[in-house]
């Protein structure tokens, strides 16, 4: 995936991270660029990280107003 590509927020929210259009990974963040970034501009540690990163092939962001809202957010997404 090129995250080039993609106009991402600068703001606190939540990000689903996609492949054949079904969910593979729900997260939040107080700063989504910086966040949703960081997947893409190292290699990870962890092997199943880098999966998941290989597997991505387009990412949804919700907004939030604040990081409490994000934590919240995610929480019901994921449930």
């Amino acid at each position: 995936m090129d995250i080039g590509k993609l106009e991402i927020p600068e703001s606190s929210g939540v990000y689903l991270m996609k492949k054949n259009n079904k969910v593979i990974y729900v997260g939040k963040a107080k700063n989504l660029k910086k966040r949703v970034s960081s997947y893409f501009n190292r290699v990870h540690e962890s092997e199943k990280t880098n999966e998941l990163v290989k597997n991505i092939e387009d990412i949804e962001f919700f907004l939030t107003n604040t990081e409490t809202d994000a934590l919240l957010l995610e929480n019901n997404l994921i449930k």
